[in-house]
């Protein structure tokens, strides 16, 4: 006699933009395709804004934001947290941490890690110059003037991304051991990141491939938390002509006031399924894409140019 499997849980994504700026056509694609992900199937999706770095933001971009989602025709489905709010929750994990040995505090400056070797991304490898004995445990006065650093395992971190395929990466070799929170007291987005995910129950996240480098350190982190990571994907990011990805440095312009060509376009981007239809609302789009959503037809490339907009030297962008 077979027993009854166990249900499987629900999905659960999200989309986390910084309010450093107007959403651009790459941030869309991010938001579209972690949004299908997870309604196709029923689950739901949730928005987060990640304001961690206070020094970045710029006022009004949050409700900006929100207002362009909404207007797009997304729906989430519980309030959109800030990270500003939750900086004594990502104090309780790193206290957790720290009382584990996990982590360990580092007095280094920029320019002390300036001739750090360079590993293969082009990012600086720590060199380990604070690093104490394994067993050493760091006592907790040190807590409010020290940069803060996850100590990284010698065995290379392995997993399948569901777009990109089969991932490894030597931390040690890539980065070092990484920093949790910064001498300037925020908390890095690192450990944000994955104490929001795990807060939220996000099951699956889809993001732009720009990330992917960054997900083995959230999988140690999770590891070291002693909780389950969630399913990754990591679609194609647009870059202009030059090879840049689109952002608020590259002069990306904002999201249109008219959400159906913009979404049209983002989703040929990711290789959906041609509509036979015309749309008259982003409703209509939305209850078409929720039933041909098709992830396996995203293209593996991590980059492509992006299909609508370039920069102009003289500042100005072109449509």
């Amino acid at each position: 006699m077979s027993l009854p499997s166990a249900p499987l849980p629900r999905r659960v994504g999200r989309f986390a933009p910084s309010p450093t700026g107007p959403l651009h056509f790459g941030s869309l694609l991010a938001a579209l395709a972690s949004y299908c992900d997870a309604r196709h199937v029923g689950g739901q999706w949730l928005v987060r804004i990640e304001d961690v770095d206070g020094g970045r933001e710029v006022s009004g971009a949050a409700e900006n934001i929100l207002q362009t989602l909404r207007r797009y025709g997304f729906r989430w489905d519980t309030e959109a947290p800030r990270q500003s709010a939750r900086s004594a929750r990502y104090r309780q994990v790193l206290d957790a941490l720290i009382d584990a040995g996990h982590v360990y505090p580092c007095a280094c400056s920029r320019q002390r890690l300036q001739h750090a070797p360079l590993g293969a991304s082009g990012e600086r490898v720590y060199p380990g110059y604070c690093r104490p004995m394994p067993d050493k445990i760091v006592p907790f006065e040190n807590h409010e003037t020290a940069a803060w650093r996850l100590r990284v395992p010698e065995m290379p971190r392995r997993f399948t991304d569901l777009v990109q395929g089969e991932q490894s990466q030597h931390l040690p070799s890539e980065c070092g051991d990484f920093i949790l929170k910064r001498r300037d007291g925020f908390y890095a987005y690192h450990l944000a990141v994955v104490v929001d995910d795990i807060d939220q129950g996000i099951t699956d996240i889809v993001r732009g491939a720009d990330l992917l480098a960054l997900t083995p350190r959230h999988l140690w982190l999770y590891e070291c938390l002693g909780h389950p990571p969630p399913k990754y994907s990591h679609i194609p990011v647009a870059v202009t002509p030059e090879g840049q990805k689109l952002s608020k440095q590259t002069r990306a312009p904002a999201l249109p006031e008219n959400p159906l060509p913009s979404l049209l376009t983002a989703w040929r981007f990711l290789a959906q399924t041609q509509p036979p239809q015309s749309f008259s609302t982003p409703e209509t789009f939305w209850d078409w894409a929720m039933a041909h959503w098709n992830p396996s037809a995203i293209p593996r490339a991590i980059s492509l140019p992006a299909p609508f907009w370039c920069p102009r030297n003289d500042g100005r962008s072109r449509v």
